[in-house]
C-alpha cells in the first residue's frame, strides 16, 4: 500500500514545533514541582527541624546552668583548674637549681668555680633577689680570693651562643673571713648572679678564666666539694 503525504513542508514543521513546545513545557513544570517540593521541604527544616533541635538546646543549657549553679563546690573546682592550667607556665619559668651541684655527669656550677683547696659548708641562694652567699673552709687566704676572683671574671653564654658572653656574677664581697684553731681559713663570699644562669629555657654555659687552672671541674681526682665546716669550732650539715 503507497501513502502520500500530502502535506505541505511547512505544516510538518509546526507540528514538531508543537510536539517540542509541549515537550518543553511538560519538563518545565516537572523541574519546576521539584523546586517547589524542595524549597517546601527546607522551608519546613528551618521552620520546625531547626527551631526543635535550638529549643532543645537551650532546655539543655538552662537544666545544666542551674545544675552547676546548686554546685556550691563549683567556685573551687574553677579555681582548682585555673592552677592547674597554669602549670605548664609556671614550670617554665622556675628556676634550674639543680645545675649549681650537678646532675648526671655534668658537674654543676660550684664544681667549676670552687678551687680544689676550698670547700663549702653552707650555701644559700634567693631566687628571687639573685643572690648567693657562700660560707666554708679553705687551706689559705690566697685560696679565698682566688675563689672570689673566679666568681669576678666567670661569664657565661647562652644557647652555645660563645660570640655574646656576659658576666655570671657581680657584686662579690668576701663578707667575712679568719683562721681556724687547725690554720685553715673560714669564710663567706656573696655575690649577685645573672638570672639567665638558671633558666630551664636558656642552658646557660659557663666560662672560667682559664688562669684559674686549680677548680675542681679540671682536676682528674677532685677532693670533697661540700664539707659542713664554716669556720672555727662550727660544723653544719651534720
Amino acid at each position: 500500500m503507497i501513502q502520500l503525504n500530502l502535506l505541505p513542508d511547512v505544516k510538518l514543521e509546526y507540528i514538531k514545533a508543537r510536539r517540542y513546545r509541549q515537550l518543553v513545557t511538560l519538563i518545565a513544570g516537572a523541574v519546576t514541582a521539584v523546586s517547589v517540593l524542595i524549597m517546601v521541604l527546607l522551608l519546613l527544616n528551618v521552620k520546625g527541624l531547626q527551631a526543635k533541635h535550638i529549643s532543645d538546646l537551650n532546655n539543655d543549657i538552662k537544666t545544666t546552668t542551674r545544675k552547676l549553679q546548686q554546685n556550691t563546690n563549683l567556685n573551687k573546682v574553677l579555681t582548682i583548674q585555673n592552677q592547674l592550667n597554669s602549670l605548664p607556665s609556671l614550670d617554665a619559668q622556675k628556676p634550674l637549681a639543680s645545675l649549681l651541684v650537678g646532675h648526671d655527669k655534668d658537674p654543676g656550677f660550684l664544681t667549676e668555680l670552687t678551687p680544689k683547696d676550698a670547700s663549702i659548708g653552707t650555701l644559700q641562694v634567693d631566687f628571687t633577689a639573685y643572690t648567693i652567699s657562700i660560707k666554708g673552709t679553705a687551706t689559705t687566704l690566697y685560696t679565698v680570693n682566688q675563689f672570689a676572683d673566679t666568681l669576678k671574671y666567670t661569664k657565661y653564654s647562652v644557647n652555645g651562643d660563645a660570640s655574646n658572653e656576659q658576666k655570671a656574677f657581680s657584686d662579690v664581697v668576701l663578707s667575712d673571713f679568719g683562721y681556724n684553731q687547725d690554720g685553715s681559713v673560714y669564710y663567706t663570699l656573696t655575690c649577685s648572679y645573672n638570672p639567665d644562669l638558671f633558666d630551664i629555657q636558656k642552658a646557660a654555659k659557663l666560662d672560667v678564666p682559664k688562669n684559674f687552672i686549680t677548680t675542681r671541674s679540671q682536676l682528674d681526682k677532685p677532693t670533697v666539694l661540700f664539707n659542713g665546716k664554716t669556720g672555727s669550732n662550727q660544723t653544719t650539715g651534720q
